[in-house]
């Protein structure tokens, strides 16, 4: 029977029981008690503490976002960190008004399509065995079948939709899960195990300033979970979505959100751009369109999500544009070559 040990949460004052071979992030979220995450794989750095007392194996963390004088200061990446011994752990939680954090369960799902909806990019919809509370913008993880791995996607459907989620999804050329899996043999009917919600990249809906949302690739589904969500469930915001890809096979979903705009011309205005096609709409980077058509950005909220270059170059373009950090949301698309290389993060930002 595998040995269990207690994680004491500090400044919560939480006790959680996590075992040997249990990540300490997992069994607090389990547990109900939320710690700042993102990735969930060792490579992003927001999930990091610090050991009060006792120890931990750090296991699969990157050793760049978690360097080798960290290691030795006693801080730790929650998210891969195992305990061998009771432990006690200092966490940067904040408390937001008007954010239900809710639990991570395990779920069981019936995949009911799959489709080809861009270039090397498909779309899934999944039935779930039961209903998953979850903010518009999380996550899950699904096991890979035949090995220990997970991966991580983003639900596109909002959180009115709690029994059915769909998932956007990029190849990557060698992937484990892409490759080997969903764009290999994956079909319709298949079961998928899977958990969630995580992430702390979420439509915060007591802030209601004019928001400006930039997606690259798959960076859209988030995006548009929390369209959904602010559109078909009366909301006031006012957003401003900002799809960015290199060529018209790149694109999908555009008929959607068009579709949208007509319904909400007020509310919603969705900006598809294109970098290396020329065509009928903005062509350029998607951050330039941004910043040709903000003379500033103050007094506006930001949501990015995407690979971890264009997240960054946003961030830029909206700082110049007068838009704090504190004002701007990020969740930047890791994939597992990131661990080696440590991708591209700001420091200024929390995931």
């Amino acid at each position: 029977m595998t040995e269990t040990f207690t994680v004491t949460v500090e400044p919560l004052e939480r006790e959680v029981e996590c075992r040997a071979d249990q990540p300490i992030l997992d069994a607090c979220l389990r547990a109900g008690v939320w710690l700042p995450h993102a990735c969930t794989h060792g490579t992003c750095g927001t999930c990091k503490v610090e050991v009060l007392d006792g120890d931990v194996e750090h296991n699969d963390a990157s050793d760049f976002a978690l360097m080798e004088f960290e290691r030795n200061e006693g801080k730790t990446l929650t998210c891969v960190a195992t305990p061998t011994s009771d432990v006690i752990i200092e966490a940067d939680v904040e408390v937001e008004e008007g954010v239900v954090h809710h639990p991570v369960q395990d779920f069981a799902g019936r995949l009911v399509s799959i489709e080809d909806v861009a270039r090397q990019t498909r779309r899934l919809v999944i039935d779930l065995d039961r209903e998953m509370a979850f903010n518009p913008g999380q996550y899950v993880t699904i096991e890979v079948p035949g090995t220990d791995a997970t991966r991580t996607y983003s639900m596109a459907n909002p959180p009115s939709e709690p029994g059915r989620i769909e998932l956007q999804i990029r190849r990557t050329p060698g992937g484990l899960a892409t490759d080997g899996w969903i764009f290999k043999d994956l079909g319709a009917g298949e079961t998928l195990r899977l958990s969630g919600p995580y992430g702390r990249f979420f439509l915060r809906e007591a802030r209601t300033a004019p928001a400006i949302l930039i997606g690259g690739g798959t960076g859209l589904a988030p995006l548009k979970s929390i369209v959904r969500h602010v559109l078909e469930g009366g909301l006031a915001h006012r957003l401003y979505l900002y799809q960015g890809a290199r060529m018209q096979a790149d694109l999908y979903d555009v008929d959607f959100f068009r579709g949208l705009e007509a319904d909400h011309p007020e509310q919603f205005t969705y900006r598809p751009c294109l970098s290396d096609e020329e065509w009928d709409g903005p062509h350029g980077l998607v951050t330039d369109v941004v910043d040709a058509d903000f003379p500033t950005c103050r007094k506006h909220m930001a949501y990015l999500c995407g690979p971890p270059p264009m997240v960054e170059a946003a961030l830029k373009t909206l700082m110049r544009k007068r838009l704090f950090p504190r004002d701007i949301y990020r969740e930047d698309f890791f994939d597992a070559s990131d661990k080696a290389t440590g991708g591209v993060r700001s420091p200024l930002l929390k995931a």
